[in-house]
């Protein structure tokens, strides 16, 4: 894994992979930004209090509060810009580690972005769902962050798997390889979901991840025995 994600970075080197993330850097910052926006909105909109004074200083740890709520989000509002990044990067990743592998399964925009979408409104979902419990254990710093990398550990995980290996593989052989590497790829998602919440770094995370992911997938492939007659891959 630590091999796969050195390659990852290595990969940025690139400057096919540079042009790609510098659009993927605008995007991810304004996201970013819209999640800040609209967590200081829902908070600023409910007035805690009467008195004017309380009243501002709720506002002023409100805007704390935002950018730590769109902070614990960002990991899973990132699986909306997968989509339009996924093909392009993956590509570069594969012409450039991987020379033999044979054309992609075709898939359209629309297929992998839609795919991205609905999994990232259910990932923000459960997200916010555990926040409370998160907010309830912030004095356990062990403990909500424990949960907050379990849950995007197994979310991120499992989603940028199932983008990168529905490339070259059918949804069934797929789902099969999932779940033989499982616990391989928690901690994939674990370690995707740690470097949403790095500072700067998080805005390499669309393009660093699935590199990262195209290796992790190469490698658990690889590892799997071919069948009877046929060649490895």
């Amino acid at each position: 894994m630590l091999q796969a994600i050195v390659k990852a970075f290595g990969q940025l080197g690139d400057p096919a992979t540079r042009g790609i993330l510098w659009k993927c850097l605008i995007a991810t910052a304004v996201l970013f930004a819209l999640l800040v926006v609209a967590a200081e909105w829902a908070l600023a909109a409910s007035h805690l209090f009467d008195w004017a004074p309380l009243d501002w200083a709720a506002d002023v740890l409100g805007g704390i509060g935002a950018f730590i709520v769109a902070l614990f989000l960002f990991p899973a509002t990132l699986l909306v810009l997968i989509g339009f990044f996924l093909e392009d990067v993956a590509a570069l990743v594969e012409a450039r580690h991987y020379p033999g592998l044979p054309p992609a399964r075709s898939q359209g925009l629309a297929e992998a972005v839609g795919a991205g979408l609905r999994f990232a409104l259910v990932a923000v979902g459960l997200n916010l769902l555990a926040l409370p419990f998160i907010a309830v254990l912030t004095f356990l710093p062990p403990l909500n962050l424990l949960l907050f990398y379990a849950l995007n550990g197994y979310l991120l995980g499992r989603e940028y798997f199932e983008l990168v290996a529905l490339r070259r593989l059918a949804p069934r052989e797929a789902q099969a390889l999932r779940q033989a590497f499982a616990g391989r790829l928690f901690l994939a998602g674990a370690a995707i979901a740690f470097l949403s919440t790095v500072p700067l770094v998080n805005l390499l995370t669309p393009v660093v991840a699935t590199s990262f992911m195209v290796h992790m997938f190469e490698s658990m492939r690889g590892a799997l025995p071919a069948p009877a007659g046929q060649a490895p891959k």
